[in-house]
């Protein structure tokens, strides 16, 4: 039940200056990525603002990007929360709005144990038919998703599909992928890390730089794909400077001031997230232009 391979990007949400969705911007952006080799749009997750979306405009954006998507790629909404029930919630909606997959980050806040995280993934899991990716980001969530967990929850749940890798620890991914023995995809959650993640046989990327640089982030991963690693290397070098000056502030502030800088128009992040520091911002600028993105 694979969703993707190769580089699915984690849309930014437009907001217009009153702070509600710019759908305009919303549409030119989606264009811009499937012209440009994205190989699947998650709406509605980190880098879309999802925690300050209310629910109708959260199912709205995924309503709106499948429907301007139609079909050419799959669309995975962002429906991962820390009430369980609510998560369920989102899900089925998602689901009726024809979204082609789900991303479900691990409860943040409350911090479930791995007995928690099975029994929450699992009753998620049932109460849809599209296919689940989990998303493992304890830096933002202070919660581990252990590699005997994920086994656990897949075999349990045939629709869990992958897991979105953003642990940053090798040595955790790699007894995963043991373990997993091919069971489920794995894609990295750090564009620091796409390389040595799909080297060791990942399917690929959730990225926040395929905002900015879609195609290449295509191209890095259908580079490993094809066995050519010099090759990805060297564009995972290439791309460090950027991606850093992509996260010198919490993602997605600087990504919205690059897309900005772009000129898709996205608008300032809503609270309480605020624009980027001016100092910063030059720092991204500069290696925007370095990188070839500007």
């Amino acid at each position: 039940m694979s969703v993707f391979r190769g580089s699915g990007v984690a849309l930014a949400t437009p907001m217009s200056e009153d702070g509600s969705i710019n759908y305009d911007s919303l549409e030119k952006l989606i264009e811009d990525q499937i012209a440009h080799g994205t190989d699947a749009l998650i709406v509605c997750g980190t880098s879309g603002e999802a925690p300050t979306l209310d629910d109708d405009e959260h199912i709205k954006a995924i309503e709106f990007a499948v429907q301007v998507t139609k079909g050419r790629i799959p669309v995975i909404g962002g429906t991962g929360s820390n009430n369980t029930a609510h998560a369920v919630m989102m899900s089925q909606e998602a689901e009726k709005v024809g979204a082609d997959g789900l991303l479900l980050v691990t409860p943040y806040y409350n911090k479930a144990t791995q007995a928690g995280l099975i029994e929450s993934y699992s009753v998620i899991a049932r109460s849809t038919k599209l296919p689940c990716i989990l998303y493992n980001v304890p830096s933002r969530t202070g919660t581990n998703i252990l590699p005997e967990t994920m086994v656990a929850i897949a075999k349990a749940n045939p629709n869990v599909a992958a897991i979105k890798e953003a642990s940053g620890n090798f040595s955790q991914i790699a007894r995963l992928m043991n373990l997993a023995d091919g069971a489920f995809d794995v894609y990295s959650g750090n564009d620091d890390q796409i390389v040595p993640l799909c080297s060791l046989g990942g399917a690929g990327v959730i990225s926040v730089l395929a905002n900015v640089a879609p195609q290449f982030t295509h191209d890095m991963v259908y580079a490993c794909f094809e066995g050519d690693y010099a090759k990805a290397a060297a564009m995972q070098l290439k791309s460090i400077p950027l991606v850093n000056a992509l996260f010198c502030e919490v993602n997605p502030i600087p990504v919205k001031a690059a897309l900005n800088m772009q000129g898709f128009n996205v608008g300032r992040p809503r609270l309480p997230l605020t624009e980027m520091e001016p100092a910063h911002k030059a720092v991204l600028e500069r290696e925007m232009k370095a990188f070839g993105c500007l």
